[in-house]
């Protein structure tokens, strides 16, 4: 009974100090260098995403976002697009985007003068937010057409997914809704966006259906060892998976490794919060 009790008081410690002190997990980590290579189960198309820059565009200092796809029996680019951001602590805003799209045969380009988001950092279930752009559209026949996108977003969901690069849990699910029209173009189409926490971009699905998933990122993919319960976020759920285990020989909670479950390993990833 005194161990029971025991376990309580600590719990409920360890929850007064440190709740307000844990990290909200980044579900789109923006940081110049990040690569994510996502492939198609037939291997057929690839989608690589990139973090480049900085540049800047209109007196502000910009990153950009490159997403290419790659016919890969062909080596050829399909499409190119290029959005251009700065990161906030709430949220990635979005500056400028620049597509160059083969189907169309041109590029569309859109500016955003007071930014819009493109991401929160941060994901809750039914989170919605929109982006509504008016565009140019040059055609490679030398035309020039105005029109205008809106784009709504929604997290729908959290799933864990299996990937070639690994197994990811508690993925937010993105639908984004779009409705594109400029002269005789109208376009309607709805992807969705799978991001995992702390690692971001890891399963497409475009308007087709057609599945991609991540085979390459330059992040790490291994939960940190201190997420003991593996949703990669070290946070006050750690620390109570470890506390009901204490005295306890069970190597998941120990992460000391010193062969018991006791007070050093709750200070171990309380010291760790926000990895």
């Amino acid at each position: 009974m005194f161990l029971c009790w025991l376990k309580t008081v600590l719990v409920l410690v360890f929850v007064c100090s440190f709740a307000f002190t844990a990290a909200a997990q980044n579900y789109y980590p923006a940081d110049v260098g990040n690569t994510w290579v996502l492939e198609d189960a037939d291997v057929e198309e690839r989608r690589t995403y990139s973090l480049e820059g900085p540049e800047t565009i209109s007196g502000t200092e910009v990153i950009t976002l490159k997403i290419e796809i790659e016919e890969l029996s062909t080596g050829e680019l399909v499409d190119t697009d290029k959005y251009f951001l700065t990161v906030g602590t709430e949220a990635i805003k979005l500056h400028r985007t620049v597509f160059e799209e083969a189907a169309i045969g041109g590029t569309v380009t859109a500016d955003f003068p007071t930014p819009a988001t493109f991401f929160p950092l941060h994901l809750a279930l039914g989170d919605k937010w929109q982006i509504v752009a008016d565009a140019e559209v040059k055609l490679n026949l030398g035309l020039e057409i105005g029109g205008k996108s809106t784009t709504h977003l929604e997290v729908v969901g959290f799933e864990d997914l299996e990937t070639p690069a690994g197994t990811f849990h508690n993925c937010a699910k993105v639908e984004l809704a779009l409705t594109f029209s400029a002269g005789f173009i109208n376009v309607e189409s709805t992807t969705y966006q799978w991001l995992a926490p702390d690692v971001g971009p890891v399963q497409y699905q475009d308007s087709d259906g057609l599945i991609f998933k991540l085979v390459n990122t330059n992040l790490p993919t291994e939960p940190d060892p201190h997420d003991v319960n593996a949703d990669r976020a070290v946070d006050i759920l750690d620390l109570t998976f470890v506390a009901a285990r204490l005295g306890e020989m069970d190597a998941e909670a120990d992460v000391t490794g010193d062969g018991i479950v006791n007070i050093l390993d709750l200070v171990r990833i309380a010291q760790n919060f926000g990895n």
